[in-house]
């Protein structure tokens, strides 16, 4: 999925099996020692997840540790950098083979947020009970080593001049994004830290072996999505014989990634990687399957597409529209205004989790019963930019985990892109409503 992945952490939920990785005999407990120091973490989350957590699923246990690595590959004297891990143990040490390091993308996903709060969920008993999940925060995001061009999120945020749009529409607002860009550049310049020119993606991979030896395991076992594939196979090339199994899902194309094929200099690596297309056809499911359960499975249904479209195209003429919703400290009402972008990217963020379908389905009813006048109550799911916030690079994150300078840090240091304003808006192309997600993709790369 891209930059999104965001965060991001375009994930399906499924249990993961064992799959068909080289076998490999169960580690005796004298065997493969890590230098990694663990202790109990994360408590308070494992006593809120054992209120409604399945017991035949296995409650996870919670350990940290910090492992230090070079901040330069190229010059071992230069000081060293934390990486911030977590992990899950085998829930039969009996019968552990190892640990799966995972990476939910982004770049600038957490890792560590990933092990916790997914990885009791998404992968099966049968792997859980033979391998240690580990998250990892990579070099210069969350609680790594951090690159922080700002000191707090107020400051992050505060670089968005207003109107803060979630993507520009024509040349006009694409100015004014790339003012705000600037800004970031900027405030980097001047504040960033050392890690700032040591983000690529083959340092993580380098960072990735070393985790790998901290741990105690011979082989690496990785499952990575999104743009933890590119993590993994960079991680298979610099050490091919490291590899035990990966797992890598929404696939990026590396050379799109990075480089481009020759001829595509002038467009940025996110209108390379095409995730606009793969975001259009999972929306197109979604209608589908609406349409084909009805109401009230699906609150959106029936001709589910064409509503769709409406409100896109009242939401173009018309926006902002304002919406009541329970965003205020105490639950109580608050008339936010909500623009097209918005729309586009709740979308988006709903295209990464099939199981949020018939909420965002509910969020969509609500939206098109206040453009038609009639009285509705916000649906509870309903928190505008919720996924959007969550699964882009851009514009705000709920906690300041430096996505706004970590996800370009990375990017920047992995890909070749134009220079010119004027190549992001031939890019991104006029909106079009058989490819609602073209200028969000685009512009999430801008420098």
């Amino acid at each position: 999925m891209g930059c999104a992945v965001v965060a991001a952490l375009a994930v399906s939920t499924f249990g993961v099996g064992v799959g068909e990785a080289a076998p490999s005999a169960p580690a005796k407990s004298d065997e493969l020692r890590g230098t990694a120091n663990w202790s109990p973490c994360f408590q308070k989350e494992q006593a809120e997840l054992a209120e409604f957590f399945p017991p035949e699923l296995g409650l996870p246990t919670y350990e940290c540790t910090t492992v230090q690595v070079p901040l330069d590959y190229d010059d071992r004297r230069g000081g060293t950098i934390s990486i911030s891990m977590v992990r899950l143990p085998a829930l039969d040490p009996e019968q552990r083979i190892g640990s799966v390091f995972l990476n939910p993308g982004g770049p600038g996903g957490s890792g560590v947020d990933f092990a916790v709060f997914g990885g009791p969920f998404l992968y099966s008993p049968e792997l859980r009970s033979k391998f240690d999940l580990v998250g990892f925060d990579p070099r210069g995001i969350a609680r790594s080593t951090a690159l922080k061009c700002f000191g707090n999120l107020d400051q992050a945020v505060s670089i968005f001049q207003a109107p803060v749009v979630a993507f520009p529409k024509d040349a006009v607002e694409a100015e004014a994004w790339f003012a705000d860009d600037q800004r970031l550049a900027d405030a980097c310049d001047q504040r960033g830290n050392k890690v700032l020119d040591h983000m690529s993606t083959a340092n993580v991979a380098r960072d990735l072996d070393l985790l790998r030896q901290a741990v105690g395991d011979e082989q690496l076992t990785f499952a990575g999505y999104s743009y933890g594939s590119y993590l993994g196979v960079t991680y298979a090339n610099l050490f091919p014989d490291n590899v035990r199994a990966l797992i890598v899902d929404g696939v990026l194309n590396p050379i799109d990634w990075s480089t481009g094929d020759p001829g595509e200099e002038n467009l940025p690596f996110s209108s390379r990687l095409r995730s606009n297309i793969g975001a259009q056809d999972t929306l197109e499911e979604f209608f589908r399957l609406c349409d084909e359960a009805g109401p009230p499975a699906c609150a959106f249904a029936p001709d589910s597409a064409a509503r769709y479209q409406a409100l896109a195209e009242y939401l173009l003429a018309n926006e902002p529209v304002l919406l009541s919703v329970p965003a205020g400290p105490n639950g109580e009402l608050v008339e936010i205004p909500f623009f097209y972008g918005d729309l586009i990217g709740m979308t988006l963020g709903a295209m990464y989790d099939s199981f949020s379908w018939p909420f965002f389905a509910e969020e969509l009813a609500f939206i098109e019963a206040v453009i038609g006048g009639a009285p509705a109550a916000a649906p509870a799911s309903f928190e505008v930019g919720r996924q959007f916030q969550a699964y882009t690079a851009k514009r705000g994150f709920p906690r300041y985990f430096n996505f706004v300078e970590g996800f370009p840090a990375v990017a920047c240091a992995d890909s070749d892109n134009p220079d010119t304003i004027a190549d992001w808006v031939a890019a991104a192309g006029d909106i079009s409503f058989d490819d609602y997600f073209r200028q969000l993709w685009t512009y999430a790369s801008s420098p």
